[in-house]
């Protein structure tokens, strides 16, 4: 949360009408940041609100799960190249995995496709 209020990420995106999926954690930031929604203390979620929260989980997964891997695997350890190119491969790397994963985003909620 620090990071993106120093470098005015979310104010960006909020001035491009960019939405962002985020966790729990930046609940309460403002623009148009997209968190799960919370359930109130010793209360039950509706069933629309799960609903909900499974679909940002399964939107934000195919991302965690490529960043996991680009660390695991020290992708970019020894890279020599310029950040803006890094970040180019970085997106392709995400766009590839994404096309390639058996867990298509359209098999798991049709109703987005």
């Amino acid at each position: 949360m620090k990071a993106t209020r120093e470098h005015g990420i979310i104010d960006i995106c909020t001035q491009l009408h960019l939405e962002i999926l985020a966790d729990q954690g930046y609940q309460g930031a403002g623009g148009t940041v997209i968190t799960p929604i919370k359930r109130c203390p010793q209360t039950e979620l509706p069933y629309k609100h799960k609903r909900s929260n499974t679909v940002h989980a399964a939107l934000r997964t195919p991302v965690e799960r490529t960043t996991s891997r680009i660390k695991q695997r020290r992708i970019f350890r020894h890279a020599r190249i310029s950040p803006n190119r890094l970040t180019s491969v970085a997106t392709a790397i995400l766009t590839l995995m994404i096309y390639t994963s058996k867990r298509l985003l359209a098999l798991r909620c049709p109703h987005l496709a």
